[in-house]
């Protein structure tokens, strides 16, 4: 690939005018890789072949060239790998299982149904895999309750499936040399007000503590869970809160997932990693947008965005901070939204990393907030793009990568038919 020169050396000139070193940056950005989700490809509908979906998850919309198999949906994160700058991960869910066209249980789900993932991964030379058990779109879901459900079978049917899950997760950490993380979300909650929250709080618990009995080898899997506001169904009451999964993850030591969408609208999710991983071993960032709800929208070089990167930096928190994605949106090319979510996800890091941390810092210290505001201020109109540009040409991705896609449109997702 013929990639043109850039504006690079003046940028990194005037970056360093400011005591900001543009190289330190580039190299931090390349060492930190996303965990870039499955199932924006495919509409969250997975290949055990009921094609169903629900459980607090909704996609919109009916653009032409979603992925109907497995080998159509790797094709097409190929495509999103290939226009990504760095070496990033593949997040998987339980429910896309190389299953051979064969009905297999969800508590019966075994590593030999991702080898061929494996092997994928490590053709593309992918740095790992994280996982997810699919605790919806079952009909052991549709009462809303899954490992909070009254009946003990249902709900030891889930905890196998959740205990198969993190099973699944350790070797794929094993094989690829890079630790798993296997996150647990579950959609339980009810329309409406409930009496006995306490209930379906202390069953959730102890089915937790049994999936997570027996200890796994942190060099090849770990554990992460994660809260929700609200969902579809679940309006007025969600087991699986943010407190809930706070003082779990405190207590058990496990990785807390902050995800973007799941908080309250006017909550800040930057204002959470500090006081979350003064407590927690790590975190998982599932980088999303919501738009006046949990919708999930394409992940944007806004300032939320970048507002949960800077924290990630100033707090030196890289080493302690999983960042992944989590959106779907069927309105538009699903392989072009997967590359926008991802190259901002980069951006807003990148762009945190040219902060002048260390200097701001020290105006804080002395009080001069003035100075600090005054800073801040100005090195918003240093020139960012010439950076990332620069990134993207030394990665040996396009910077300009629209025309590349609408030709994959043209040629592979427009003979697909409606799925």
């Amino acid at each position: 690939m013929n990639l043109p020169p850039t504006n690079y050396p003046a940028a990194r000139e005037q970056y360093a005018r400011n005591g900001i070193d543009t190289e330190s940056a580039l190299r931090s950005l390349e060492s930190v890789p996303l965990s870039v989700h499955c199932w924006q490809g495919d509409d969250v509908v997975g290949f055990e072949g009921s094609g169903c979906s629900g459980g607090g998850i909704q996609v919109t919309g009916t653009y032409p060239g979603r992925a109907r198999t497995l080998d159509e949906l790797r094709a097409d994160m190929e495509q999103v790998f290939r226009l990504l700058p760095g070496r990033h991960r593949l997040n998987l869910h339980a429910i896309y299982g190389d299953f051979g066209g064969k009905k297999v249980e969800r508590n019966a789900v075994r590593s030999e149904h991702f080898e061929s993932w494996v092997e994928w991964a490590k053709g593309l030379g992918l740095h790992g895999i994280d996982f997810n058990p699919s605790f919806f779109a079952h009909p052991l879901a549709n009462a809303g309750a899954t490992l909070t459900h009254r009946d003990p079978g249902v709900r030891q049917f889930w905890i196998e499936h959740g205990t198969a899950c993190r099973k699944i997760g350790e070797e794929l950490g094993r094989r690829l040399g890079s630790a798993t993380l296997t996150n647990v979300w579950i959609p339980d909650g009810s329309k409406d007000g409930p009496v006995d929250r306490k209930g379906a709080r202390l069953l959730l618990e102890e089915s937790l503590d049994a999936i997570f009995a027996e200890p796994l080898d942190p060099l090849h899997h770990r554990d992460a869970v994660e809260s929700k506001l609200f969902g579809i169904g679940s309006e007025s009451f969600v087991a699986g809160s943010h407190e809930f999964y706070l003082g779990y993850a405190v207590k058990r030591q496990k990785a807390l997932c902050l995800d973007a969408g799941h908080f309250h609208p006017t909550e800040s999710l930057a204002d959470k990693i500090s006081s979350v991983l003064q407590f927690v071993p790590e975190i998982l960032l599932h980088v999303s947008r919501g738009v006046r709800w949990d919708s999930d929208h394409v992940v944007l070089f806004d300032d939320p965005t970048r507002a949960v990167m800077e924290e990630v930096v100033r707090g030196d928190y890289l080493g302690r901070a999983r960042i992944g994605l989590d959106f779907f949106d069927a309105s538009i090319n699903r392989v072009a939204a997967w590359v926008i979510g991802a190259r901002a996800t980069l951006k807003s890091l990148l762009h945190a990393l040219l902060e002048p941390a260390g200097a701001l810092r020290e105006l804080e210290r002395d009080g001069d907030f003035s100075g600090r505001l005054a800073f801040l201020e100005e090195i918003k109109t240093l020139p960012f793009g010439a950076v990332w540009d620069e990134y993207c040409v030394r990665q040996g991705v396009p910077v300009g990568w629209i025309a590349e896609v609408r030709a994959y449109e043209k040629s592979v997702l427009s003979r697909r038919g409606d799925g």
